[in-house]
C-alpha cells in the first residue's frame, strides 16, 4: 500500500503543507511512523479521510487546454464482471470514470493508490505518476 509524506498529502489536496500537518497534528488524518521517525500517512487512510471530507466550494474555471490532468488519490473502485467505476479526489475535484475491470486491476487502483486523471471531451483516462513522483 502507498504511504505519502504530509508534503504530498497537501499537494495532492490543494492546501498548503500546514493545513496537512494541522489535520494529522488534530487527529483527523491517521499517520504511522518510519524508523527513522517520518510521519507518513497511509494511502487507505487518505481515501477514508477524502470520503468523509465535504466537498469544497466549485472554483470558477477560465479557459482550458483540451487535454486536463489531475493527480489525485484514488478513494473508491467499484467493479463487476466487465467495468470498473473509479473515483479520484484531486484537490478540489472529484473525477469518476467508468474504465474496464481488466484496466483497473492492472493498474493495481485501489483506494490509497496515487493516480491521475487525464480528462479530454467526456472521456476520463486514468494514469499513474511516474514512478518517483
Amino acid at each position: 500500500m502507498a504511504h505519502y509524506r504530509i508534503g504530498q498529502v497537501a499537494e495532492l489536496l490543494a492546501v498548503s503543507p500546514d493545513t496537512a500537518r494541522r489535520w494529522v497534528d488534530s487527529g483527523k488524518l491517521a499517520t504511522v511512523r518510519t524508523e527513522a521517525g517520518h510521519r507518513l500517512i497511509d494511502g487507505a487512510e487518505l481515501a477514508r479521510f477524502l470520503a468523509r471530507r465535504p466537498a469544497p466550494p466549485r472554483i470558477p474555471v477560465g479557459e482550458q487546454s483540451a487535454r486536463n490532468h489531475f493527480p489525485g488519490v484514488v478513494t473508491r473502485v467499484l467493479k463487476d464482471g466487465v467495468m470498473a467505476q473509479v473515483e479520484i479526489q484531486a484537490g478540489p475535484h472529484r473525477v469518476v470514470s467508468l474504465i474496464s475491470r481488466e484496466a483497473a486491476e492492472e493498474l493495481g487502483l485501489e483506494p490509497g493508490v496515487r493516480a491521475i486523471a487525464s480528462v479530454k471531451s467526456t472521456n476520463v483516462i486514468v494514469e499513474l505518476p511516474a514512478s518517483g513522483s
